[in-house]
């Protein structure tokens, strides 16, 4: 049989479909899978052995997978009363099972109890409202109702209403929300959400400032965050940088930064990224780039006019072209290994747009991280075989959000010196408090903590700047790294000493950077001058200009 009737659900397994008194429920497909095997053996117990072999047949599984989908189907089903555990055995179906009378006179019909599975690719896209973060307005979107909520952060540009336009992109989204509250949003700069100028567009410190905004209006106190391709550096930062507010991340296709270097051997050259951006300028407006990011579908008429259109609605082809340009300065060698959230990264074996090496040297970066390589060419997650990318990341947010909160966290530490600091204190005050700099107490200056790095180097520029009005000089050692928090609440640890280190080879009149701090900052305005000096391996640079 197809069709079952317990308590006030309706299953249908030939369709798929689960329904709470007519209204669909939405479930992963493992999890379906297991509530079908149970209803169909209702009564009978079910040995784990016996429902791990059916579940993922010719393939090891550990224990802990079934138990997680178990405990996903007893919240959909509001409990435990529906399924029985049998101590050191397995499972039991306990609820009364009807099969429902499927004749013409029947009161209730099989196209009453289910709805057909293309339904889902009819539904009308969720509704887009605002955020507002500093004096932008960032558009975002919300479906679902999973037990974890889930931040998706598309890569490069995006549209956030023509997401839905594409079958397949909307299918992925949905799978997302089948296991998750999920939480969409356009950057600023993309989409719908408020254009800004060319030499304004968001860098990585804005966009998780925009990140928080959204998850504030939506009253989300911590998420899994979930970045695709340039959306994995920012997500990365975030993770390192907010872990009381991550419960978990992951990064699909991503990259550490997107030049080639020595230790970075995969990324473009700087001719093949000037050949890119020309490409931009002659062809925006066409399906630029699909024949790298979705091979498998780059001959397709209907997903290439897709693709196109999807491009212009996100983009200008200037803001696109600064925005691949930006993209190019990022850096984030030096933030992952300061990630301490559970962390899973997926990479196609065969992805023409970032290579494979750059998914696993992601992966050998981030402690404890998980690595899943899959096979395929597509960059585009949804393009090609997206359920093998949706099944790792629900198996993996099944079991997040269970561990301690991090003792380090990643951070921006600024020493100030001068020989009359008394003079500026006041000032002091006032720009840390401007630029959200947290007061540190410890060394024989000025000590204060961003958890942006650009407003940090903007804050030392403004206080060195009123010193110089009033006569009194003023140097700054500035450097990024992960701090351990202290009992007090402060922070403490390597990153603190190496900015004092930083700080000594300032001088008079100097905000001077490490590494770490100038690759985080691109796009930012900030301006750099290559000094000969050096701390512990971090090269350092002196700031020419901080807009």
């Amino acid at each position: 049989m197809s069709a079952y009737l317990f308590g006030p659900f309706q299953l249908d397994v030939r369709e798929r479909t689960l329904r709470r008194e007519g209204k669909p429920l939405p479930m992963a497909p493992k999890t379906f899978e297991l509530l079908c095997l149970l209803v169909e053996s209702a009564g009978q117990a079910l040995t784990k052995e016996k429902l791990l072999a059916q579940m993922w047949p010719d393939t090891f599984v550990e224990e802990a997978n079934l138990t997680q989908h178990i405990s996903l189907l007893r919240k959909a089903l509001d409990g435990s009363i529906y399924i029985e555990t049998v101590p050191k055995f397995g499972y039991r179906f306990a609820a009364a099972v009807t099969i429902p009378k499927l004749l013409p006179d029947a009161t209730l019909s099989l196209e009453a109890l289910v709805a057909p599975v293309s339904a889902a690719l009819t539904e009308r896209p969720p509704d887009t409202f605002y955020a507002r973060s500093g004096d932008v307005n960032i558009a975002y979107q919300v479906l679902g109702h999973g037990p974890i909520d889930l931040v998706f952060v598309m890569g490069w540009v995006s549209h956030l209403e023509y997401f839905w336009a594409e079958p397949s992109f909307a299918r992925f989204l949905r799978r997302l929300a089948s296991f998750s509250r999920l939480i969409l949003f356009d950057k600023r700069g993309t989409g719908l959400s408020d254009r800004v100028p060319l030499n304004a567009l968001p860098t990585l410190e804005q966009r998780m400032e925009d990140v928080h905004a959204v998850m504030d209006a939506v009253g989300c106190e911590r998420a899994a965050i979930c970045g695709v391709s340039e959306g994995g550096p920012m997500s990365a930062l975030f993770a390192a940088t907010y872990p009381e507010r991550t419960i978990a991340l992951t990064m699909i296709g991503t990259y550490a930064r997107r030049l080639r270097d020595v230790d970075y051997p995969w990324g473009p050259t700087f001719e093949q990224r000037e050949a890119y951006l020309e490409e931009i300028e002659r062809n925006w407006g066409g399906p630029v780039g699909i024949e790298e990011r979705a091979p498998s579908v780059a001959k397709d008429p209907a997903f290439r006019k897709w693709w196109a259109t999807y491009l212009r609605m996100g983009a200008s082809p200037g803001a696109a072209r600064a925005l691949t340009k930006m993209n190019a300065e990022i850096d984030v060698r030096n933030v992952l290994p300061s990630v301490r959230v559970p962390s899973l990264i997926i990479h196609r074996s065969g992805d023409r747009c970032l290579k494979v090496e750059e998914g696993r040297y992601v992966a050998s970066l981030i402690p404890r991280s998980r690595y899943v390589e899959l096979p395929g060419e597509d960059h585009l997650p949804f393009a090609g075989d997206q359920d093998s990318i949706l099944n790792e990341i629900e198996a993996f947010l099944a079991s997040a959000g269970h561990e301690d909160e991090p003792e380090r966290v990643l951070a921006t530490v600024l020493f100030l010196r001068s020989g009359d600091l008394a003079k500026v204190q006041a000032q002091i005050d006032r720009e840390l408090q401007w630029y959200r700099g947290q007061p540190m107490s410890g060394g024989d200056g000025a000590l204060a903590s961003f958890d942006g790095p650009a407003r940090a180097i903007k804050c030392a520029a403004a206080i060195q700047e009123f010193a110089k009005r009033i006569g009194v000089t003023v140097r700054a050692g500035l450097h990024t790294g992960e701090c351990d928090r202290l009992a007090d609440g402060g922070l403490g640890g390597f990153a603190v000493e190496i900015a004092s280190q930083v700080l000594r080879c300032a001088k008079d009149g100097e905000v001077v950077v490490s590494s770490p701090v100038k690759d985080l900052v691109a796009g930012s305005g900030i301006a750099f001058q290559s000094m000969e000096a050096s701390v512990e391996d971090w090269r350092l640079f002196r700031v020419s200009a901080a807009r």
